[in-house]
């Protein structure tokens, strides 16, 4: 049996996310953070080599990194499903090329921008760098405009980019308290994903009573 494993307050609710979308069966297990760093506790961390989030096992298998798990479980688990939900677009589809960008662009640029700006703050700076809050800007630039061209960040319909970007959109928001009053298309997208059942289950099941910070 597939088994997730969710650090709460991580980008592992992506998984989880996904699969209640593709409606596979799968075992969560939960993991509070420690109460005195807020990081991981040590039974987490012996999951795997990096001790950080997200992690599944099957079986004998232990996978870390949310590409790599998302690729794995719809390769393994759905790959009929995700073909008929629209999930992974063909390279014959005309929205592909989008689809691939965001879904690596999230972790590799748009999260990453994030993080260096969380270091900057964790290490007392009162402003951040130039290059970091130039990059951080443009991410939220580029976030806007995107859903200003099309309902969803791979195109017309959910993709798994749209569940490898919502992390970031929704709960390292939420505890950033960074606002959006001043992006309509991000307000107007979150409110769709909001509607979706999948992500109303998944969000109940990685952070019970705490609503998705979806505004």
């Amino acid at each position: 049996m597939l088994t997730i494993h969710h650090l709460r307050l991580s980008q592992s609710e992506r998984i989880v996310w996904l699969a209640e979308e593709l409606g596979i069966a799968y075992d969560l297990k939960l993991y509070n953070r420690r109460t005195d760093n807020r990081l991981a506790p040590d039974e987490y961390k012996a999951l795997h080599p990096m001790g950080i989030a997200p992690v599944i096992t099957d079986g004998d298998l232990v996978l870390g990194e949310s590409g790599a798990i998302m690729d794995y479980i719809v390769a393994k688990y759905a790959p009929d499903t995700s073909k008929a939900l629209g999930l992974v677009p063909g390279t014959d589809h005309p929205e592909f090329a989008d689809h691939l960008f965001y879904y690596h662009w999230a972790n590799a640029t748009f999260m990453t921008n994030g993080m260096m700006a969380l270091v900057a703050q964790f290490m007392g700076a009162t402003e951040l760098p130039a290059f970091v809050a130039d990059r951080v800007a443009k991410g939220w630039t580029i976030v806007e405009k995107r859903l200003g061209e099309a309902d969803y960040f791979g195109g017309a319909q959910l993709t798994t980019a749209d569940i490898m970007m919502g992390f970031q959109l929704t709960t390292s928001r939420a505890m950033s308290g960074m606002s959006i009053d001043h992006l309509p298309n991000l307000k107007a997208y979150l409110a769709r994903i909001g509607e979706r059942p999948a992500y109303q289950r998944a969000m109940a099941k990685c952070e019970p009573g705490m609503p998705p910070k979806l505004d």
